[in-house]
C-alpha cells in the first residue's frame, strides 16, 4: 500500500495492547473506523482498499486489530464479544474526536452495533458489510451438531479447519456463553444515524434475511440494504470493492454534509 501509516498500540488497563493504524483526516473531512470479523485482522482486503480511498480523499482511518487477533496481544480462545466489544469502544474513546463512520464486517456488524448502542452521539454512521449481530446464539448455535455442542460445553472449545484460509477455527464455550449477554436483535436499538448495509444472497456464513433483521433493529429511518444476488460472505471481488468505495463515498458526504 502506498504511504501506510505506522503501526502504533492502545495500552489497556489490563496490560494487553491493541495494533492500530491510523491515517489522519484532511480538515473538514470525515474518519472512518474498520471493525474486522471473527479472527481477521487490520490487513484485509477490503480493510486495505478502504484505506487507499481515504488516502486518496483525504478522509481519515482508523484500523485496529481486536485482543487475541492480528497484531494485538492476547490469546484468541480468551477472546469473547464483550472483550472485543470493549476493545472497539477503547478505540473510539481514547484514539477518535468527533463523529466516526463505523466499517463493519461480519462480526464488526454486531461490534458496530453495540458500538452505536453505547456512544450514539460518537457514531456519525455506519456501513455494515454482511453484518452478523448475535451470530453465536443465531448463526453458530443452530447449525452445530450434537456432537459438536457436547464437545464444547463439555471440553470448552471445538476446532476445525476454517472455510476461509489455513488457520483453524475454534469456537469456545466462553464465546458462546458470553455472546448471550450482548444481544442486540432482541429489542430495538435507539440510533438516527445513516445506516448501509451490503449482503451478499450467497453468502454461506450470514443469510441475506440476518441483515434484513438488521434493517428492522435500527430506529433509524435513513437505513438502505442492497442485496447482491451472486454475492458471497467475503465481498472481495474487484466489483465488489468497488461497490464497497461507491457506498462509503456516498455515505462520507452525507455525513459530512449533516
Amino acid at each position: 500500500m502506498t504511504n501506510a501509516p505506522d503501526i502504533q498500540f492502545l495500552d489497556r488497563p489490563d496490560g494487553e495492547r491493541i495494533a492500530y493504524v491510523e491515517r489522519a483526516a484532511q480538515p473538514g473531512k470525515a474518519s472512518l473506523v474498520w471493525l474486522g470479523g471473527f479472527k481477521s485482522d487490520m490487513d484485509g482486503t477490503k480493510a486495505l482498499v478502504l484505506d487507499e480511498w481515504a488516502r486518496e480523499s483525504g478522509r481519515g482511518m482508523l484500523r485496529f486489530d481486536y485482543f487475541g487477533h492480528g497484531q494485538s496481544s492476547g490469546n484468541f480462545e480468551d477472546g469473547t464479544i464483550g472483550r472485543w466489544r470493549e476493545d472497539a469502544l477503547a478505540v473510539i474513546d481514547e484514539l477518535t474526536e468527533g463523529p466516526q463512520i463505523l466499517v463493519g464486517s461480519s462480526m464488526g456488524g454486531w461490534i458496530s452495533l453495540l458500538a452505536a448502542k453505547a456512544r450514539p452521539e460518537r457514531i456519525g454512521g455506519m456501513l455494515l458489510i454482511a453484518p452478523a449481530p448475535d451470530f453465536t446464539s443465531e448463526l453458530m448455535w443452530p447449525n452445530f451438531s450434537e456432537d459438536v455442542r457436547r464437545q464444547i460445553m463439555e471440553e470448552g472449545k471445538f476446532e476445525e479447519p476454517s472455510a476461509y484460509d489455513d488457520e483453524i477455527f475454534i469456537v469456545t464455550r466462553k464465546l458462546i456463553e458470553d455472546g448471550k449477554n450482548w444481544s442486540v436483535l432482541g429489542e430495538p436499538l435507539a440510533y438516527e444515524g445513516p445506516v448501509r448495509i451490503l449482503q451478499g444472497m450467497k453468502d454461506d456464513s450470514v443469510p441475506w434475511q440476518h441483515a434484513q433483521r438488521c434493517v428492522d433493529l435500527v430506529s433509524s429511518e435513513n437505513v438502505v440494504l442492497t442485496l447482491i444476488k451472486n454475492g458471497d460472505h467475503r465481498l472481495s471481488t474487484e466489483t465488489d470493492l468497488a461497490r464497497l468505495i461507491v457506498t462509503t463515498e456516498r455515505l462520507v458526504r452525507q455525513v459530512e454534509a449533516a
